[in-house]
């Protein structure tokens, strides 16, 4: 195959923001005059075998979108070995004409450089106009140890099962700053009725124990792999607020598709310190009041297959139950008591009485409307050699600036990871 890979790295001006909007709200961002993580992952990088292209995305603010980008590319110029295109505001905003030109519109919401999912929207329509045939998301606050790490994150996508259900979505999974693949639970009295890390570990642990590919329950965005099928059919969610990893594992099935977990590929994720654990777990009562909303909505499309929570043990299942909002908002509540972020905590709970609520039922309909859209939009855009061209002159022209003695081509499809075509894996598979 011939992945691409993405890193989404988010730059603000300093690093602790207070809350702007509910889906710019990151879980962290680097400040513009520090590094940040992304020199850590790049190095890492170096000693993995048939990387090609890589894109890095980067998120700013409006004031300081020129000086983001040319602070991530002054990173990247640190290494010639390899391939990396820097996408800023400037190149994005060649994406919209081009949309604009094809009669697209503009789809800022669901398409850009601000919000989980419509970042990684722009990693799907890049990936689409360059030729790829699949996208290996990276986050910029990991670390890679293994150098078969790409033919890892490859190997199946494309083919089919014994049954011959095809493989276009799969999932690795993190190692922690402690070494361990489970999450770091707090059974403390003020999560009695927030038991999230306790579900997610009694999922893992049995996925763990399976076969190398099984049905996933669980999606780690920073190790992700989407075949060309999968992601010329399904878009992210631009409207939910963090949480849109997990997110896209539910419209695969809904749009009757699935995704897999391998227990072989993994990495390390080294994330910073939270600035705000309070402003955090808003973000969560954003998210999953939201997809509480959103999958109510969807059982009344009759184009779409039933996805219900009992399908989900144990996780995530019981947070998609009726009674969440309750739930959540008494955690929140009583982490206010507890925990030290209190002020972060007592606005959260107030989000859940009624602001979160609000914007699910505001939004919850608008990503299948964009799903009409979506597959017209990459068949149009796939292969499309203006706006390529266009993106790799933007992207050459900030690399001579930044460093004009280093030369980064920017390139189509690589060599191929794995040559393979789509066949029948027959080992160390679940059907």
């Amino acid at each position: 195959m011939n992945p691409v890979i993405v890193i989404p790295t988010y730059v603000s001006s300093r690093r602790r923001k207070e809350p702007t909007s509910v889906t710019a709200t990151y879980d962290h961002t680097t400040p513009l005059k520090n590094p940040g993580e992304l020199p850590r992952l790049l190095t890492s990088l170096q000693k993995v075998r048939g990387i090609g292209q890589i894109i890095v995305l980067v998120a700013a603010d409006q004031s300081t979108e020129a000086q983001a980008a040319d602070k991530v590319q002054d990173i990247v110029s640190r290494f010639p070995s390899l391939n990396v295109a820097v996408i800023g505001a400037a190149e994005y905003g060649l994406v919209q004409q081009r949309m604009e030109q094809l009669g697209l519109g503009k789809l800022q919401k669901e398409i850009g450089l601000s919000g989980y999912g419509a970042i990684r929207n722009l990693g799907l329509v890049l990936a689409n106009v360059m030729g790829f045939d699949s996208v290996v998301f990276l986050d910029d606050d990991e670390v890679i140890d293994d150098a078969e790490f790409l033919q890892k994150g490859v190997y199946g996508l494309g083919k089919l099962t014994r049954k011959g259900v095809p493989i276009l979505a799969k999932s690795g999974f993190y190692f922690n700053s402690e070494g361990s693949f489970l999450s770091k639970s707090q059974d403390k009295w003020y999560n009695h009725f927030w038991q999230q890390g306790k579900a997610f570990n009694a999922w893992i642990t049995k996925a763990m124990r399976g076969p190398r590919l099984s049905r996933s329950n669980h999606v780690c965005g920073g190790c992700l792999a989407l075949h060309k099928e999968a992601f010329k059919r399904l878009s992210f969610d631009p409207w939910i607020a963090r949480g849109e990893d997990l997110d896209y594992m539910l419209n695969l099935r809904m749009y009757g598709s699935d995704i897999w977990f391998d227990n072989q590929w993994c990495l390390r994720h080294l994330p910073p310190a939270s600035a705000s654990e309070g402003t955090r777990f808003r973000q969560d009562i954003f998210r999953w009041l939201y997809e509480y909303r959103k999958m109510e909505y969807s059982r009344t499309q009759i184009d779409l297959m039933q996805v219900k929570p009992q399908s989900l043990e144990p996780y995530p299942g019981p947070f998609l139950e009726p009674g969440i909002t309750k739930r959540i908002r008494i955690t929140a509540i009583l982490r206010s008591f507890a925990r030290k972020d209190k002020k972060a905590y007592r606005q959260a709970a107030k989000a859940a009485r009624a602001e979160a609520v609000m914007y699910a039922q505001r939004n919850c309909s608008k990503y299948f409307e964009f799903q009409f859209v979506w597959p017209e939009l990459m068949a149009r855009m796939e292969n499309d050699q203006i706006l390529h061209t266009a993106i790799v002159q933007s992207v050459a022209r900030r690399q001579a600036e930044t460093n004009p003695s280093v030369a980064f081509p920017v390139a189509g499809p690589a060599a191929g990871v794995d040559p393979g075509v789509t066949s029948e894996i027959r080992l160390n598979i679940a059907e």
